[in-house]
């Protein structure tokens, strides 16, 4: 079942906006009810000011309500940045899916991905 959103990302990321890299990312998540939200990463000439997929589509899901616990796994189309790996873990997602540098198509939890993650107490 995480294979599928995997393909949902491939599919959505050639609508991704990235006139200045050229690396089209896409994601798409599922929420423990069954909804599916899309991301793509979106880039700005202010070249920090960008956004990722995976954090465009869980704003997407927070967007119609969603909070942490509520969404239950992302396929990426590339591996997570660190700051994307903290969201995966404060959203508590369980499995995070994409394509490793090798090729193959590999699932961690983002405890793993990001095993000293930053909380506030």
């Amino acid at each position: 079942m995480t294979d599928e959103l995997y393909e949902r990302a491939v599919a959505v990321a050639e609508r991704a906006y990235a006139p200045y890299s050229q690396y089209l990312v896409g994601a798409a998540v599922r929420t423990r009810d069954g909804r599916v939200f899309e991301g793509v990463n979106v880039e700005s000439a202010a070249y920090p000011l960008g956004i990722c997929a995976e954090k465009a589509a869980i704003s997407r899901a927070v967007v119609d309500g969603c909070r942490p616990g509520d969404i239950e796994a992302i396929g990426i189309t590339a591996s997570p940045c660190g700051g994307c790996r903290q969201w995966l873990y404060e959203f508590r997602l369980d499995r995070v899916t994409f394509r490793n540098r090798a090729g193959e198509i590999v699932t961690y939890s983002p405890a793993e991905l990001l095993p000293e993650t930053w909380e506030l107490d």
